[in-house]
């Protein structure tokens, strides 16, 4: 009936991912002065929970990702404003930023988007970007330990 135990591991990934994410949208809404989650957090946690061995699932890339693709945005906000081509700009450089680091996470990629049509300043990067980065990888490193599976893997 479950080939493989598919959906045992679907759910366990789903589970997860519903606690890390519920977390997060409860700091959100209990905290007015902060913005404590954005949507490439779950798609961060698609690959955290489904995928967890993959390079792209890393500690290291999810904090750097985030952070250094939300930089990426602020900055070509703050020297050049928004419009179609600074939206451009801002994602075609946290990819050169993500390769050249060695620190890809694709669901960062939707930090610069945000960063440049929400106008954020740096304080963006702390909250959510940064918070957010760091609760998703406490909890995928204390969800994952408690499945007995090995992460991270390098």
């Amino acid at each position: 009936m479950f080939k493989n135990n598919l959906y045992i591991k679907a759910l366990v990934a789903s589970f997860g991912a519903f606690i890390c994410i519920s977390l997060l949208a409860y700091l959100n809404i209990s905290d007015t002065t902060n913005l404590w989650l954005i949507p490439p957090f779950g798609a961060s946690m698609v690959l955290v929970m489904s995928v967890h061995t993959s390079p792209l699932a890393q500690p290291k890339n999810i904090f750097f990702g985030h952070t250094l693709s939300a930089l990426s945005g602020v900055l070509v906000y703050l020297i050049l404003d928004s419009n179609p081509f600074t939206i451009g700009l801002a994602v075609g450089l946290a990819i050169f930023v993500m390769i050249t680091t060695n620190t890809i996470h694709p669901p960062a990629g939707g930090n610069p988007i945000i960063a440049v049509m929400g106008a954020k300043s740096f304080d963006f990067i702390l909250f959510p970007v940064i918070a957010g980065a760091l609760i998703i990888i406490a909890f995928s490193l204390l969800y994952n330990k408690a499945l007995k599976r090995e992460y991270p893997n390098r």
